[in-house]
């Protein structure tokens, strides 16, 4: 699978992709598709360093989760035995399939029931648009409108229209953001810029370079699979939570 259109990742000339040799095996050993199922085009896949350090990778990775209660960026209960993180960006065609066809059954089977928290990861890779969505997305999130801005902005057709200051405007409406002033003014904040830039480590950190991928109680999933592949996943990161206890 590829995303349309290619382009660069615009972090990627400033910070090398750190992928361990731990979550690398991690992710052949769960017999998942490569990292790299929706990268652009143009980025050629990194190897792994045969140094790099050993360590539990299912324990690192999941241990990415936040479980934060305040978080604005998720949805469910942070106590949840299951956690989907989720690294995506707002002009990727894969991410918008997933958002429209796939989460909207996760949240309804999973989260409404408690077992599942998503907790959701900007990662935008195309471009100066998928930055400036990303810190709009943030900025819906502080007026408690993320997850309304994040339906607005993967609806059918709408990445299409572009992300311009105009059109993120009419997004937050759309999404019920109550004070547009204040949105527009944390979108170009310091706060939002530095929100993003932690998503973007953390998911450079462990080795994603395509959109959209996931980690499912460390379990990585790359690409916007089936629906069973995220109801097989979620059971098992369930059933072995409840083994645990």
């Amino acid at each position: 699978m590829s995303s349309s259109p290619s382009s660069r990742p615009s972090r990627s000339s400033r910070r090398p992709l750190l992928i361990s040799a731990g979550v690398a095996l991690a992710a052949v050993t769960l017999g998942v598709v490569s990292w790299q199922a929706t990268a652009p085009a143009d980025k050629p896949a990194r190897s792994v360093s045969a140094s790099a350090p050993q360590a539990d990778p299912a324990a690192e990775l999941k241990a990415l989760a936040r479980r934060e209660a305040g978080d604005k960026l998720a949805l469910g209960r942070a106590d949840a035995p299951v956690v989907l993180i989720e690294y995506s960006d707002f002009k990727c065609g894969y991410c918008g399939k997933f958002a429209r066809d796939t989460e909207p059954e996760l949240v309804k089977k999973y989260v409404q029931d408690g077992t599942l928290r998503i907790e959701w990861r900007n990662f935008p890779i195309f471009g100066a648009d998928s930055e400036t969505a990303a810190k709009a997305a943030w900025a819906a999130g502080q007026q408690d409108r993320f997850e309304q801005f994040h339906a607005a902005a993967y609806a059918e057709g709408a990445k299409e229209k572009g992300f311009g200051e105009a059109r993120l405007a009419e997004l937050a409406e759309q999404a019920g953001v109550p004070d547009l002033e204040r949105f527009k003014k944390d979108m170009a904040g310091e706060e939002a810029a530095a929100a993003l830039r932690k998503d973007q480590d953390e998911g450079y950190r462990i080795g994603v370079s395509s959109t959209p991928s996931f980690l499912v109680n460390g379990q990585p999933i790359a690409g916007a699979q089936p629906l069973a592949a995220f109801t097989a996943a979620i059971a098992k990161a369930k059933a072995a939570a409840a083994a645990q206890r």
